[in-house]
């Protein structure tokens, strides 16, 4: 697992913008995709739903904007 987790990784590097926004739409769509098959097991957990929401969203806001804003050149 730890090898193929390794491999995807490494291909992310080599992502463009595209290959990112397609990944984002993929993404997207799915989780409509499962809104809409899955609705009503969802409105019973809805607040767990937005805490996780606001949680990943407040993490990832966190690491882009605050603790890695000026590190963007040392990756490369």
């Amino acid at each position: 697992m730890k090898n193929w987790m390794d491999k995807a990784f490494g291909a992310t590097k080599h992502y463009n913008m595209v290959d990112f926004s397609l990944l984002k739409v993929c993404l997207f769509s799915i989780g409509i995709l499962l809104g809409v098959y899955l609705n009503q097991f969802f409105l019973a957990y809805l607040p767990l739903v937005w805490i996780a929401f606001l949680g990943s969203y407040l993490f990832i806001m966190y690491k882009t904007f605050v603790k890695y804003p000026d590190k963007q050149n040392e990756i490369r």
